[in-house]
């Protein structure tokens, strides 16, 4: 019995493969933009897991200095002399050529053997590593982009990040220029118990405990939600695709349903086999989706790993591995949207009277009370939005303001459209303007969930469009402030830089320096820059506020200023007492904005930065000089002091490669876009290949009236135009809407920063017209059926009782 049910049940997709089609194609591309987001996490978390278990800082405790400075070299051995099993790390960052290398310095003798990172054996092995000139280990990825370098011998290690290297201690303080520098000491987990206080010998040392997460995965937490966020948008437009499928299919099997009750099945059997299908088309479709969303990973996972190392400095592979959890994920992703969309029509199964009449066009009619209900669920969720948005702080909460604001629009859609037909049916003169707003009134039902997934498709389009465009004036044009400079050059040495100052100064107006410091301000990394008292920064420094005087007190080194970031993480205001490392205690004298830094920032005056810091480096300096001069300045630095082409940038390429790491920051969050409107359109056209099969009674009498089948599809063409202009119409202010939280709630809850906000009509033409052709593309099929029909087929209608 329940072999011959199953297969009865499954003889519906062999009579409409059509229907089969839509349903997979709906589930399988909601899987796959799913998916590959969630695999282009799974990479780049995984890289984070590994950067987070170097030298064992996910398991092993540290020492650091209090203020986040370095440490002397004698703290390590008064601190071994004391009885402390300690290792010291130096780290720093090293531009060899082209590339950003990560420089980790080790002593191995007294490294602690979770903290092993690489095997350098015994004997002849060991000595080669700690004697000059040293060994360098990197991956086999930047082992070839090192090739020609001036560095001591490369070794190859599968256990080492892309764009890190460890060698010796003695050898990385060479490279770095920090001689008998120190960035942490690592505990050895076996302490003797009679060891001396640290407090004793090293007050200004203080004990970090292991950082299961590591510092990249919290720095990058708001960039992969964001993530997260579109792939789910993605996915949950894919999911009307499937609810509509479903829902078909489940009322046109009604007969069956009743039949098969009838001989004896019952309902707890039935609404079991019912779901031992959907489960079984979830797992092909999920199959097919977790496979698209691999190539959809692969294709984007380059510009997101280019993205993570311009703004976080986080090495990620630019290329995708097989992890078992993604693939697990979005076959359990696929179910469950399955099950969400059928739950509905599975009930209605459970509880279907024995002898329930056959309603094959039940799906697709909406009483009155049912809108009456989405205009109430709407409100409520706009007023939650709205509350939420008001008083509620963080990003999970602005996530929610946007899930609400999506939601709230696509239940309150058909309700609008059904008082905009109803007023241009009350409105129309004549018969067949009457019957088509009134038709079109009647179908709105059936298209109601295809129209509810374009419009959150094109909101999202406007909304991100309005975020990204918005971003880029402004981006620009905090550029155009920040980069005053003409030239930007930086020495390979102190004793390079002091040369550099000296040749530089007859023939430049002004050599600025860049130096800075890193440090703990308020218990986070901060960045503690100096800054020259020029007119460069007076007139262009993108000051949002500051007190009246802020440039006077700078320079007297009084006060200080910092980024917006790092005055909204600590609620930080003009006026404000500010401490810094080294017990260094200022006042707050301004607010600047720094937009694609996550970090903290703080500037100070430069005799201050010195006067402070003693140790600060000395390489970096901004040249102002006659922008035509730039270009024949440039050529003679290089070839006084043989310059790297790395070392010396002009202000042009400065800013060209900004604005490229600006595009590639949101080529996802585009594609995304593009791909979860592709989907809508495939929602439209699924609805609309559905209705054509079950409009023939609807259209047979107004052709028997006299209209002929021209006219007919010009009709059904205008109705579905009709509704997609309303459509978009409606997209327009949710989007804005959706602009305004991204820039007012969620950049500034991520990032730290917020933006204006502007507003681009050219871009909503464009959009427009991509919208209409994406509906008239989804019509075309169905109107050439209606176009191509016999007048057999029409006069068959009224062969039957109806």
């Amino acid at each position: 019995m329940w072999r011959a049910a199953m297969s009865a049940l499954l003889s519906h997709w062999r009579r409409r493969p059509m229907q089969l089609v839509m349903l997979l194609m709906g589930l399988s591309l909601a899987t796959a933009l799913w998916s590959g987001v969630q695999a282009i996490n799974a990479e780049a978390r995984a890289s984070y897991d590994r950067a987070a278990s170097i030298l064992g800082k996910d398991r092993l405790e540290q020492l650091v200095h209090a203020d986040g400075g370095v440490i002397p070299q004698h703290v390590f051995v008064e601190l071994r002399r004391a009885g402390w099993l300690v290792s010291p790390v130096i780290e720093g960052q090293l531009r060899v050529g082209a590339t950003r290398l990560h420089v980790i310095g080790i002593e191995p003798l007294s490294l602690p053997v979770e903290a092993q990172q690489v095997d350098l054996g015994s004997g002849d092995g060991l000595l080669q590593f700690i004697m000059p000139p040293g060994l360098i280990y990197v991956s086999p990825e930047t082992a070839r982009q090192l090739s020609g370098q001036q560095l001591p011998p490369i070794r190859t290690s599968a256990n080492i990040l892309p764009g890190t290297a460890i060698t010796d201690i003695g050898i990385a303080q060479r490279l770095l220029e920090k001689p008998r520098q120190i960035s942490r000491l690592i505990l050895s987990p076996d302490q003797p118990e009679d060891r001396t206080s640290l407090a004793a010998i090293a007050p200004k040392l203080v004990l970090k405990k292991p950082d299961a997460q590591g510092d990249l995965a919290r720095l990058t937490d708001s960039f992969h939600l964001n993530l997260t966020a579109f792939g789910f948008l993605a996915f949950a437009v894919g999911l009307f695709i499937v609810y509509s499928a479903i829902g078909l299919a489940f009322e046109q099997r009604r007969p069956t349903f009743r039949t098969l009750r009838s001989l004896g099945l019952s309902a707890r059997a039935l609404t079991g086999l019912l779901l031992a299908e959907l489960i079984m088309l979830a797992l092909v479709a999920g199959i097919v989706g977790v496979a698209i969303g691999y190539l959809v990973a692969s294709f984007l996972l380059p510009g997101v790993a280019a993205t993570l190392q311009g703004l976080y400095g986080a090495s990620v592979p630019g290329t995708l591995t097989l992890r078992p959890q993604w693939w697990v994920t979005g076959l359990g992703i696929a179910v469950f949207g399955t099950l969400v969309s059928a739950a509905q029509s599975l009930w209605r199964v459970w509880r279907m009277p024995l002898l329930a009449p056959a309603q094959p066009r039940a799906w697709a009619r909406a009483s009155e009370t049912a809108l009456r209900f989405r205009a109430f669920a709407a409100l409520g969720l706009f007023a939650t939005t709205i509350g939420l948005g008001l008083w509620g702080s963080g990003l999970v909460v602005g996530f929610s303001v946007l899930g609400g604001l999506l939601l709230g629009a696509a239940l309150l859609l058909p309700v609008v459209l059904a008082l905009f037909l109803a007023l241009m049916q009350r409105w129309a003169s004549g018969p067949v303007a009457q019957w088509f707003w009134a038709d079109t009134r009647q179908q709105l039902p059936g298209l109601s969930l295809a129209l509810m997934a374009l419009l959150l498709a094109l909101s999202a389009n406007v909304g991100v469009g309005t975020m990204v465009s918005s971003f880029r004036l402004t981006f620009t044009g905090w550029l155009d402030q920040r980069l005053a400079a003409e030239l930007y050059v930086t020495a390979r040495s102190e004793i390079e830089a002091q040369a550099l100052r000296q040749w530089l100064r007859p023939k430049v107006d002004a050599v600025l320096p860049i130096w800075s410091v890193n440090g703990v301000v308020n218990q986070q990394p901060a960045e503690i820059y100096g800054m020259a008292d020029h007119s460069t920064y007076r007139d262009n420094w993108p000051l949002l506020e500051a007190l009246p005087d802020v440039w006077d007190r700078v320079a007297r080194g009084e006060a200080a200023l910092v980024n917006e970031q790092l005055a909204r993480r600590d609620n930080l205001v003009v006026g404000d007492r500010l401490l810094l490392p080294g017990d260094w205690d200022t006042l707050l004298a301004g607010v600047y904005s720094d937009y694609g830094n996550p970090t903290g920032q703080v500037i100070v005056g430069i005799d201050a930065l010195i006067a402070h810091y003693p140790d600060v480096s000395r390489l970096r300096y901004g040249l102002r000089l006659s922008p035509p001069e730039a270009a024949g300045l440039a050529i003679e630095l290089r070839n006084a002091f043989d310059l790297p082409p790395q070392n010396l940038v002009d202000q042009a390429s400065l800013k060209r490669r900004s604005l490229q790491i600006f595009e590639q920051t949101f080529a996802v969050t585009a594609t995304l876009n593009v791909l979860t409107l592709g989907v809508a359109g495939l929602a439209m056209f699924a609805s609309l290949m559905t209705l054509s099969g079950m409009r023939l009674p609807q259209l047979a009498p107004i052709w028997a009236m006299g209209l002929t089948r021209r006219h007919l599809v010009l009709l059904e063409l205008a109705r579905t135009m009709v509704l997609a202009v309303m459509t978009l119409v409606a997209a327009l202010p949710v989007g804005l809407g959706l602009a305004w939280v991204l820039l007012a709630i969620v950049n500034v809850e991520a990032f730290g920063w917020r933006l204006p906000i502007y507003l681009f009509p050219a871009d909503w033409l464009r959009l427009g017209a991509l919208a209409l052709a994406a509906a008239l593309l989804s019509a075309l099929i169905p109107l050439r059926r209606l176009a191509a029909i016999a007048p057999s087929d029409l006069l068959k209608v009224f062969a039957n009782e109806r």
